[in-house]
């Protein structure tokens, strides 16, 4: 059973207006919620498309969540010190388990959709930067389609959009650990 838990897992992606997303997604990792768990949330507050992670961790500070969160809008982790804070982060809880949550970019059909998959998120690969892989598990959310003949098309995203889905992942992350 477990392993079927585990396909499904990684293939799993809910679009953030259905109505019940964020059930849906808590589901998912409430197993993968412990006493190690450790959220890192990547991106930046100077790109509206790249602020996902650094959202989520802001709203989830603010719900006072109870495991260790890094990665904010005041303190975000990013392409320049992305090293050095998983450096940090991982001497600080050696037995962690980490999810990771960062924005994406997809095909045009997918945007909006949030996924869950087994294993880390390797941040920038869309925009062809090649860093540190981050987490056990990954959250993404597609907020924009993956443009190779114009890398600042992510300067076009709505920050409602990108809102919109940092909340349904902080309602997962709060409703997962009430769950677990």
């Amino acid at each position: 059973m477990k392993d079927d838990f585990h396909k499904y897992l990684y293939k799993k992606r809910v679009h953030y207006t259905n109505e019940n997303a964020s059930q849906i997604l808590s589901e998912l990792i409430k197993e993968k919620i412990s006493s190690n768990t450790v959220i890192i949330c990547i991106g930046t507050d100077r790109c509206i498309g790249d602020t996902l992670g650094p959202l989520v961790g802001t709203l989830l500070q603010n719900k006072n969540f109870r495991f260790p969160v890094y990665g904010t809008l005041d303190h975000p982790i990013h392409a320049v010190n992305i090293k050095e804070s998983l450096e940090r982060i991982k001497g600080k809880h050696p037995n962690g388990f980490f999810i990771a949550v960062d924005a994406c970019l997809g095909s045009e059909e997918l945007i909006g959709n949030i996924h869950i998959k087994r294993g880390p998120i390797f941040p920038g690969k869309g925009v062809g930067k090649n860093l540190p892989g981050v987490g056990q598990m990954s959250i993404v959310g597609i907020v924009d389609k993956l443009n190779k003949d114009d890398c600042f098309s992510i300067h076009n995203i709505r920050l409602s959009l990108v809102m919109k889905m940092a909340e349904v992942i902080v309602d997962t992350f709060m409703l997962a650990t009430y769950l677990s």
